[in-house]
């Protein structure tokens, strides 16, 4: 299933001690405007969300930026690279009733993009679904001429159609995910403010960097987002004064803030921007969208 950024919790506010002027980050607060309407449409940058740890909300915020984006007028493809079909679910989709996957199209040449592509509940937000099927993919690959460009190789016929495609990566650096790296322009880095989760990010950036030097040079971090940020712990402020710390303006000023209304969206399979339009997660993610987007 989704990824569940659970726990009830009281709404995001700043900490007591903390200026008005500041952001969650602790940075001064960053106005980001609404983005110029588009008169025409694509060819699409690739983002793949991406982090080996599971349960640091990549599925969630695959679903829920890709929605804000939309809203803002653009073309969106989400792709379900992970095998576990969690951003499928999360977009009420079964993937266990799925005939054609992203997998037809990685290892059948006579599968083309507009056969396996979902229409979403949300207006201009388009699914590659994908299932457990990608497992196979993975061992299959190995043995495929140019085996890291197979994503890149079926995704470039969708380029034109849209404005941004986003990748749910599966928690792992494996050979899939380093597909998703070499199809990418950017990668974005949810990071769960956690200690464990922070410490595993300098692997991350390392598995990064080598794609950057040996398959996809214009590969470039977008930026590392946080997530299931918890105003009242001492903890959640600390990692997140160490991750700022550490990779500076690489971190978006938004931040994701625990809230009950994520697993609720997950059972709904729709995005928080259509289930709960007003709530501050829905902010939150309308926000990281006009960041994602000024960047």
């Amino acid at each position: 299933m989704s990824e569940p950024m659970s726990e009830p919790v009281v709404e995001p506010t700043l900490p007591p001690d903390q200026p008005s002027n500041l952001d969650l980050t602790g940075r001064p607060q960053q106005e980001f405007p609404d983005p110029p309407s588009l008169a025409v449409h694509g060819p699409a940058r690739v983002i793949a969300l991406c982090n080996q740890k599971g349960g640091v909300g990549k599925t969630t915020t695959t679903i829920n930026l890709g929605a804000a984006i939309a809203e803002y007028g653009r073309r969106v493809l989400v792709v379900d690279f992970d095998p576990q079909g969690s951003l499928s679910v999360g977009l009420g989709v079964n993937p266990h009733d799925l005939e054609l996957t992203v997998y037809n199209l990685l290892m059948q040449r006579d599968i083309k993009g507009d056969e396996v592509i979902l229409k979403t509940n949300v207006a201009g937000m388009d699914l590659l679904p994908g299932n457990i099927d990608l497992s196979a993919a993975e061992v299959a690959l190995v043995s495929e001429v140019g085996r890291e460009q197979s994503l890149a190789r079926v995704l470039a016929p969708m380029l034109p159609d849209y404005d941004i495609i986003l990748i749910d990566c599966q928690p792992s650096l494996g050979l899939l995910a380093v597909n998703a790296l070499a199809a990418a322009d950017g990668v974005i880095i949810p990071l769960e403010c956690e200690f464990f989760a922070q410490r595993g990010v300098a692997l991350l950036m390392e598995t990064i960097y080598k794609v950057q030097e040996r398959i996809n040079t214009r590969l470039e971090v977008e930026g590392i987002v946080a997530t299931m940020y918890d105003v009242r712990t001492v903890h959640s402020r600390e990692v997140m004064a160490r991750v700022v710390q550490a990779f500076g303006d690489k971190v978006f000023h938004t931040v994701i803030s625990r809230t009950v209304k994520f697993p609720e969206t997950n059972v709904a399979g729709e995005p928080i921007t259509t289930y709960a339009t007003g709530s501050p997660g829905a902010a939150a993610y309308r926000q990281l969208a006009r960041e994602v987007l000024a960047r």
